[in-house]
């Protein structure tokens, strides 16, 4: 059995979720074989070649932000940012499509529990509070029953640089799960939700494969969209505030789930699982409030051509 196959063998052992113990052992195998592969570049695009649009000169303004030590205050929808709207505009340049979005995530972002019952209209009229979202619905209608190529359980941020974890029947040769996401659906946002914690995971790993993935969406033209998780399993909050460095650094959006979660029981946690598995409750709020974010950048970036 060859190397590839073993690693994808241990993968589907563990696709029951993203549970944090067993599941360290097969995702340390995958950080050994990320710092294998090369580093992508950020300047890098995928078998495409693109024209990119003209730089924008912005006028300096003064900085108002909450800080990122201030992260479990940040609004749970994010504003759109003039990092954002040069993003987009560079998107719309290069061809990427106005009604799609894609993810990169774990467990958490599947489409059975996350978002998909938007694209089946009589599934989600008892969801509260999305009155004024039905053209957000309407507009990218067939991209939320969807989990593409860089979202699948176990999924983690160095899972979705690595070659061995791209569809070879889907994927180009080489190309890994987020080059190959981002090449075929060519969508103007992407949440990125990597919220898996497992023994020995550090802020510093995290960081380092983050920066990766932000830097080569931003370099295709989609706008990244982060977010927060609603557990603290490694008890300090660090990958939260990592996550609210990266947007705070990048001047790009953070969806807060952290706080969206906070008014439900337990926090959005469910009581009889392992501490990282959220509620029902929480599924739908989560489905939600990422609606909500997602059309609330829409509604403030598409008048941009």
């Amino acid at each position: 059995m060859t190397r590839k196959n073993m690693l994808f063998s241990l993968l589907l052992l563990f696709t029951v979720g993203c549970s944090a113990s067993p599941e360290a052992e097969f995702v340390a195998l995958v950080e050994d074989e990320i710092q294998q592969q090369p580093y992508i570049s950020a300047t890098q695009t995928m078998a495409v070649e693109v024209s990119v649009a003209p730089e924008v000169t912005l006028t300096p303004t003064e900085d108002t932000r909450l800080t990122p030590d201030d992260w479990q205050n940040w609004p749970i929808i994010p504003e759109v940012t003039e990092t954002a709207r040069g993003i987009y505009r560079k998107g719309i340049a290069v061809g990427n499509n106005p009604r799609a979005f894609s993810k990169v995530g774990d467990c958490q972002n599947v489409k059975q529990s996350f978002l998909g019952f938007f694209d089946h209209p009589g599934r989600y009229e008892g969801l509260t509070g999305i009155d004024d979202l039905q053209d957000t619905i309407e507009n990218f209608q067939g991209y939320f029953d969807r989990d593409g190529q860089s979202t699948q359980y176990g999924f983690n941020a160095a899972a979705v640089l690595s070659p061995l974890w791209a569809d070879p029947d889907i994927c180009l040769p080489d190309e890994t799960p987020l080059e190959c996401e981002l090449r075929i659906n060519r969508p103007t946002f992407v949440l990125i939700s990597l919220e898996f914690w497992f023994s020995g995971r550090t802020p510093e790993v995290f960081e380092r494969y983050m920066r990766q993935i932000i830097e080569y969406t931003i370099a295709q033209g989609v706008v990244p969209i982060l977010a927060t998780k609603a557990d603290n399993i490694e008890k300090d909050h660090s990958l939260n505030l990592t996550t609210a460095q990266l947007a705070y650094e990048y001047d790009i959006p953070l969806w807060n789930w952290w706080a969206a979660a906070q008014p439900l029981g337990d926090h959005g946690i469910d009581p009889y699982r392992d501490g990282f598995h959220i509620s029902v409750e929480a599924w739908n709020m989560r489905s939600k409030t990422f609606l909500q974010t997602l059309d609330h950048l829409w509604k403030g970036l598409r008048e941009i051509s």
